[in-house]
């Protein structure tokens, strides 16, 4: 899958299922502040990931990811 369909899948989940201003979706931005994460907050992503890319995600994948930059990233690497 291209990286650019990564991101468009990944900002079209964020923006229907965590109603996050499709403005406020930038590389850059820090992912736990724009979708205003809890721990519930987070096994909602994690289920979202997993049955929109069919790939398996768990707390160390969390470990480095800061911006949204990284969480494309490392959505491409379960990919790859």
């Amino acid at each position: 899958m291209e990286k650019s369909t990564i991101i468009n899948k990944i900002n079209d989940f964020l923006e229907n299922e965590f109603e996050v201003e499709a403005d406020e979706i930038q590389p850059n931005a820090k992912l736990k502040d724009t979708l205003e994460l809890d721990s519930l907050d987070y096994v909602d992503l994690v289920v979202s990931v997993e049955s929109n890319f069919n790939v398996k995600l768990d707390a160390d994948d969390f470990v480095n990811i800061v911006t949204l930059q990284n969480f494309y990233d490392l959505i491409e690497r379960k990919l790859n």
